[in-house]
């Protein structure tokens, strides 16, 4: 692995973007995407997924499939997340999203500071990259729709947890229910909220 300045190589050409979703909630998997655009295929409105509606989200993410030289969405399960912790397991889903890329990239660029140890190519952490970075920004959006989409299951599963309403954030719903039912599952026992409950259940 290699760490640099996107200044002193301009020669790239293949750039994979790389990010995240699902670090903070209660439940689930996390999930990571890796995305190379392609040029002459532009993509309007590409930005940091949170910013977009769930509507332009999903609208976007299929149009990035469609345009992108290559793109490839991985994940960490829960057990990853309680055995490495969530930063380890967040790591461990980029370097799988990078590595399930048809075409090989020459750079890789991630949302924030931090580069996975695993990865064997050159690479660069920028912060705040989902809004600055196109390539960062799609892979945003397509992390952020397959784990909504992935949490949707999760409510069909488990429908007294109301998975489809807070998509198992730390919400106030969410804690109720967590209060009320236990824990299932899907929720990551290395967490606080739901140590606490596991406590109680003892």
């Amino acid at each position: 692995m290699e760490s640099l300045s996107l200044f002193e190589e301009p020669s790239y050409t293949l750039i994979a973007g790389v990010d995240e979703a699902g670090r903070g909630p209660l439940a689930g998997e996390v999930y990571a995407a890796a995305v190379i655009l392609n040029p002459a295929c532009p993509i309007k409105g590409l930005t940091d997924s949170k910013k977009l509606s769930e509507t332009k989200r999903e609208a976007l993410a299929v149009e990035i499939k469609q345009k992108a030289l290559a793109w490839h969405i991985a994940s960490s399960s829960v057990e990853e997340i309680d055995t490495l912790n969530i930063l380890q397991a967040t790591m461990l889903a980029m370097t799988r999203a990078v590595e399930g890329l048809s075409t090989r990239p020459e750079l890789v660029i991630i949302d924030g500071n931090r580069i996975p140890k695993q990865l064997q190519l050159p690479a660069r952490a920028i912060v705040k990259g989902d809004l600055t970075e196109p390539a960062i920004s799609a892979a945003s959006i397509l992390a952020k729709t397959a784990r909504d989409a992935a949490l949707l299951q999760l409510h069909e599963q488990y429908p007294e947890y109301a998975f489809d309403q807070h998509k198992g954030y730390g919400t106030a719903l969410h804690l109720q229910r967590l209060q009320q039912y236990g824990a299932s599952p899907v929720h990551r026992r290395s967490f606080g909220p739901v140590k606490k409950i596991l406590k109680i259940e003892k």
